[in-house]
């Protein structure tokens, strides 16, 4: 059974998310089709990118994605075809795959097939449609477009590790306004050591990491790995990013006792 997935900054006020829909329908009756989400802020390739990246593992291999954010093609930003993890993954190239794979793909592809509209508006609809049904139906990637050997890469600021320290940065905030870094568990784990440790943010500071949110008491401050196994700055019950003032790209830092 084919799987689509669809990601985008559209919302659900517009005819765009039905329209890509119904022409998905129309080609391949049966599809099973999974909004992942169509709540990205307006050309917003990071959270885009943050939310394909820990969703597509769960799905099904030969699973396609579709990613309708900052979708338009140029010669910069072609339209591409990713597979990776036997998986295919379809957007402009505007860095966004480099920040959704750890590691180079098995095999990318620039999508060279001739749109059938003379609107260039909605790629969505009048390109990935066409180029998502067809693999979905265990059509191959050299029909739609060329072999390349890479794609564009975002540079994008890394936690600064030193041997007793992590600076990191505030990479997106979730639905619930709990603020997540870039800051993992495998690196917490490799420098802490055990270690007792401080959490600096907006003049707060914490000194330990939770396993739920429910740990501390509604309305207080915690720290926790979440499911996605960055490092959570949250609130129980509460809107961590208004009420603490962290947002997108905020400095966070942990320092640990020598």
């Amino acid at each position: 059974m084919p799987f689509i997935t669809l990601t985008s900054d559209w919302g659900r006020k517009d005819h765009y998310l039905a329209t890509v829909k119904g022409a998905i329908y129309s080609k391949i009756p049966e599809v099973v089709l999974v909004d992942i989400s169509h709540d990205i802020s307006h050309y917003n390739i990071m959270e885009a990118a943050f939310v394909v990246k820990n969703s597509y593992k769960n799905f099904p291999e030969g699973t396609v994605h579709i990613i309708g954010v900052d979708s338009e093609a140029s010669v910069k930003h072609p339209h591409t075809i990713v597979y990776a993890d036997k998986q295919y993954f379809i957007a402009a190239d505007t860095g966004i795959f480099s920040l959704i794979f750890d590691q180079q793909p098995e095999a990318i592809y620039e999508i060279t097939t001739f749109q059938e509209s003379d609107v260039f508006t909605f790629p969505e609809r009048d390109v990935f449609v066409k180029v998502a049904c067809h693999l979905s139906m265990n059509g191959t990637p050299e029909v739609m477009g060329q072999k390349r050997d890479e794609y564009n890469i975002l540079k994008v600021f890394n936690p600064v590790i030193e041997a007793d320290s992590i600076r990191g940065i505030v990479i997106y905030v979730d639905a619930y306004e709990n603020v997540v870094t870039n800051i993992t568990r495998k690196d917490f784990s490799l420098i802490g050591k055990g270690r007792k440790f401080t959490l600096h943010f907006r003049g707060e500071e914490l000194h330990q990491i939770h396993t739920a949110y429910s740990d501390v008491p509604h309305g207080e401050i915690l720290a926790l790995f979440g499911a996605t196994s960055f490092l959570e700055i949250a609130i129980n019950k509460g809107n961590a990013c208004g009420l603490l003032g962290l947002d997108i790209n905020e400095s966070v830092r942990i320092e640990f006792l020598s």
